[in-house]
């Protein structure tokens, strides 16, 4: 009797301690995972984590991450939105085509201007039309695309006089030893956490994302959510091609192709639950600096640039295995 009272004990111990892991690595697991990647690639590297290196990493990751932001609003809200990439594209193009036509200032009003009307159409096709975000966002990546090569007769544009402006500052200005892309980035994560953690807009955005039918039914419009999720998203979006365009002085035709991808890494790296309703914008700054900590790592090892797309592609994999896993409250599924 006393053998099988200690196995129920042994039992029941072993089911704590795996519920209390798990419980754990959904809790602070990203954290973990930053300071294991951050020590590993120190112990090959003497370059990987001195003061140069760090706020490099964070000055390129901070596009990145400033796009990071507004999608994490959007993916809290229930939708998805797959068209950042070729509005970044479509921004830093037309303020960098601007800028020696109109000047600078109205280059940038006017950008922002229209990037935040591709975000309202978004909204209003998802959050009113109510198609699927997918679909929408999927399909608006290739129009806008479409609609940069339209704009630009598939030619590059560039600045003429690039010592002579003062739109520079925006990409490669420094405020009391900090990168101007650094602070902005810095800035609008601080505020989209407040506004998202503690006001009643936050806390509608998330009833939406969580449960649709229910915040409906207690009052919440949800199509006025789902639309200015998208509008936030366009903004970052036109604040990202601000530090872009400023930074190189002109634009490829895709210079944003790819980081609807690194974007998303980033903000599943960081535990926002592709379903909605949960996500956190401090945990995506994490996981936006995780990316750049590994892709900047593995460039200092001698890997080539491709490598860091098979990283990034298992780091995915491993952050839903690991989302699904808590939602499961198993590591592995034992029936299909």
């Amino acid at each position: 009797m006393a053998s099988v009272e200690q196995g129920k004990q042994a039992i029941m111990l072993n089911k704590k301690y795996k519920t209390g892991l798990l419980n754990f690595l959904s809790a602070q697991g990203i954290l973990v995972f930053f300071l294991i990647c951050m020590f590993a690639f120190s112990l090959f590297s003497e370059q990987f984590l001195s003061q140069s290196n760090i706020m490099t990493v964070v000055r390129q990751a901070s596009i990145i991450g400033i796009i990071a932001v507004g999608v994490t609003v959007v993916i809290i809200g229930g939708n998805l939105d797959l068209s950042v990439g070729s509005m970044l594209s479509f921004s830093t193009v037309l303020v960098v085509d601007l800028h020696d036509k109109i000047g600078p200032a109205g280059a940038i009003i006017l950008m922002f201007v229209f990037t935040l009307l591709i975000g309202a159409v978004n909204g209003f096709l998802i959050g009113f039309m109510r198609l699927n975000s997918l679909i929408v966002t999927l399909a608006m990546l290739s129009a806008i695309q479409g609609l940069v090569l339209i704009y630009s007769g598939g030619k590059n544009v560039d600045i003429a006089n690039q010592s002579d402006t003062w739109f520079a500052f925006f990409g490669r200005g420094y405020v009391l030893g900090i990168a101007v892309p650094v602070i902005l980035f810095a800035v609008l994560a601080v505020i989209v956490q407040v506004v998202m953690s503690y006001t009643s807009y936050g806390r509608r955005i998330f009833a939406v994302g969580g449960n649709p039918a229910a915040a409906v039914y207690s009052g919440i419009r949800k199509n006025w959510c789902v639309f200015s999720t998208y509008l936030i998203s366009a903004f970052c979006v036109a604040c990202a091609a601000l530090v872009l365009g400023s930074r190189v002085m002109g634009s490829q035709n895709n210079v944003g192709q790819g980081y609807e991808l690194l974007v998303l890494a980033g903000i599943i790296l960081g535990g926002t639950s592709l379903l909605g309703g949960a996500g956190s914008i401090w945990k995506t700054i994490i996981g936006v600096l995780i990316l750049g900590f590994i892709q900047n790592g593995l460039l200092l090892l001698g890997y080539p640039y491709y490598t860091q797309w098979l990283v990034t592609w298992v780091i995915i994999i491993l952050a839903v295995w690991l989302d699904l896993a808590n939602k499961r409250k198993r590591l592995f599924t034992t029936h299909s």
